[in-house]
């Protein structure tokens, strides 16, 4: 008899729940989740990651348009980096690539699945705000070092 008075008194106390802070999450923040569960990232594609400044608000539209802005635009059918720069820069309104070979006198021919890639690759890394990083390849020889900031 008594363990059943408990129990109810235990209920009736859980009944009275001191309500939680609300909290609100952007529509924004569910699609950029969404489109990052949706593509394949490998994490040997870029090495020395580092998150510059995790509270910086890159809006994730712009980084995509400034993904595909660098080496003059390499969005649609154009496959490569074109021009063989050895810097190169990619911007949209709140995101700019900078992106230099790292070997003397290499240039840059990365093309847009590898470099797709090494940002994904960097994001998985550094889900929010700016980095550093450095794609595996994608230079004329050896490695091309790539930071997203907020412009």
């Amino acid at each position: 008899m008594h363990a059943s008075s408990l129990i109810a008194i235990l209920l009736a106390a859980a009944a009275v729940a001191v309500p939680f802070p609300s909290v609100t999450v952007s529509q924004d923040h569910y699609e950029v989740l969404r489109l990052r569960a949706s593509t394949t990232v490998d994490p040997t594609a870029v090495t020395g990651t580092t998150c510059t400044d995790t509270t910086t608000n890159i809006v994730f539209h712009d980084q995509n348009v400034a993904e595909l802005a660098i080496c003059g635009g390499i969005a649609g059918a154009i496959t490569k980096c074109g021009g063989a720069p050895t810097s190169t820069t990619g911007s949209s309104g709140s995101a700019l690539f900078q992106l230099n070979a790292v070997t003397a006198g290499a240039t840059i021919n990365v093309s847009k699945g590898r470099w797709e890639g090494c940002v994904r690759a960097a994001r998985a890394v550094c889900p929010t705000g700016s980095f550093s990083s450095t794609c595996v390849g994608g230079a004329s020889t050896g490695d091309v070092a790539f930071t997203l900031d907020a412009q």
